[in-house]
């Protein structure tokens, strides 16, 4: 099977002669493809990869351009044409593109910004777009097809290898979370590079005979966002928790009654129960939320109609094999309620093929389970609920406490625009410290977490210092860096 061609396939059998996709500005709508015309940009993409040489199944080609139109008909072009495609982000610079290329022995790249590398082929859209219709690749379902490079433990970017049959396995998101429909329009915030876009944005919304929406104007700010769903008239909304948070930060609450959105889609981070609770009481629009990573995508959530439990992301999807096994060793599933690493079985068809390079052995498995580095625990109704990551764990005091159940548990503090917290040494003892942005008081702010610290949180969970910083290191789809907060600067200390 090829990806390109399969999901082409379903989404013209189920489309109802509406658009693939719709580009948008501050001017309106600015152009729209068809399937038909859609498939046609694809297969030329393919034709002229093949044209320019990469006749050999597996190569591997980087694609470094932005939110250009051609992203997309590029990614989806290589794939066609049984290539790997690469996706970068823009924000990454020269050096560290070269190292991307140098790690993957790319073939080949698309760059807006870069004229190639020594041994590696530069190509243009340009001439891409011109060349004939070549059809699609025979590829099979264990072919490889996509790789995308996700932080390592060692601090280098790791290469994920995904297959073709990795649309399959994109399958049951669409009844356990996205709930798309031939009609719908998908409005997604994200870049292109990002594989919550890209899977989302594009891959379900065509395997569904939907219309991906995308917005090509000047980069809005939080509050524009209400704005482009009326003007794209849009039916759902992605994005990250972060971004959600803004939008009701900065937007006026007149603006945030919705004409054509049925849902909203959060993935990337976990979504606070107060923050769930907002967007839902000031907009009426349900937000479902989704666990997922660069490994096996989105794979437990909450889907349309389901039961909502705050602080969970909700249930395994349909059809998919999940367990919590235990932290040191063994495959049998931990009891129901105890916390585990969180699994997924290797016959997912959308778990990933396989590490690049010297990550391809590194023991990401356990017999026939894929460790994800979560800690989990899945209650009686089969929820999920997220105890942090296995490499998070702080080891304070002698006690063992997951950042994320500290942040959870002190959301909601007014005066607090965003804080995160980590283990930070302090003359030679790691402490808990709670890295605070806000335009309140220091001192103001400090108290409020403090209090809320000593309501909820047992004693060694509660921060022991406070450090004001200016903002979070993120990335570009809005995930904390955790290990960046280290290197942050400190505006003021209290403890």
């Amino acid at each position: 099977m090829n990806l390109a061609e399969w999901m082409l396939a379903r989404g013209k059998a189920r489309n109802l002669g509406h658009p693939a996709i719709a580009f948008f500005d501050e001017a309106g709508c600015v152009e729209t493809l068809s399937y038909e015309a859609l498939e046609a940009e694809i297969r030329r993409f393919a034709g002229g990869f093949q044209a320019a040489g990469l006749l050999h199944p597996g190569d591997r080609v980087a694609l470094d351009l932005g939110n250009a139109r051609e992203m997309p008909l590029a990614f989806f072009g290589a794939i066609g044409a049984g290539l790997v495609a690469i996706p970068l982000s823009d924000q990454l610079t020269e050096s560290e593109v070269r190292r991307v290329a140098e790690d993957a022995d790319i073939r080949a790249i698309i760059s807006t910004r870069f004229k190639g590398f020594d041994g590696v082929t530069a190509l243009g859209t340009e001439a891409l777009t011109q060349s004939e219709d070549a059809g699609f690749a025979p590829t099979g379902a264990e072919d490889p097809a996509f790789m995308v490079y996700t932080s390592g433990t060692s601090g280098k970017p790791k290469g994920v290898v995904h297959a073709q049959r990795s649309i399959l396995g994109r399958v049951p998101m669409v009844d356990g979370w996205t709930g798309i429909e031939p009609g719908d329009r998908l409005l997604h915030v994200g870049a292109f590079n990002w594989t919550y876009t890209l899977g989302v944005g594009l891959m379900d919304v065509w395997a569904s005979g939907a219309t991906a929406v995308r917005w090509v104007g000047k980069r809005p700010e939080p509050r524009d966002w209400p704005r482009i769903i009326e003007q794209t008239e849009a039916t759902v909304f992605a994005a990250v928790p972060s971004h959600y948070r803004q939008i009701l930060k900065y937007t006026d609450p007149g603006a945030l009654r919705f004409a054509t959105l049925k849902r909203a889609l959060s993935a990337g981070e976990a979504l606070s129960a107060d923050l769930l609770h907002e967007w839902q009481e000031r907009t009426s629009v349900p937000l479902l939320e989704s666990l997922g990573m660069s490994e096996i995508s989105t794979y437990i959530s909450t889907g349309p109609g389901m039961e909502q439990k705050p602080g969970s992301p909700g249930r395994p999807q349909p059809g998919r094999r999940i367990a919590v096994l235990p932290e040191d060793g063994g495959d049998e599933p931990v009891a129901t309620g105890d916390v585990g690493v969180l699994a997924v079985h290797r016959s997912d068809p959308g778990l990933f093929l396989k590490y690049w390079n010297e990550y391809a052995n590194t023991g990401a498995f356990r017999a026939d389970w894929f460790l994800t580095g979560d800690r989990a625990s899945i209650d009686r109704d089969g929820y999920v609920w997220f105890h942090g990551r296995a490499d998070d764990v702080m080891t304070v005091l002698g006690y063992r406490v997951a950042p994320q159940e500290v942040e959870a548990a002190l959301t909601g503090v007014d005066c607090v625009s965003e804080f995160a917290v980590a283990a930070r040494a302090v003359n030679d003892k790691q402490l808990i410290a709670a890295f605070i942005v806000t335009e309140a008081a220091f001192s103001e702010a400090v108290a409020a977490l403090h209090a809320r610290a000593e309501a909820v949180l047992a004693r060694y969970k509660r921060p022991h210092i406070y450090l004001r910083v200016k903002s979070l290191p993120r990335t570009a789809s809005g995930k904390l860096k955790r290990k960046s907060l280290q290197n942050v600067s400190i505006l003021e200390t209290s403890n």
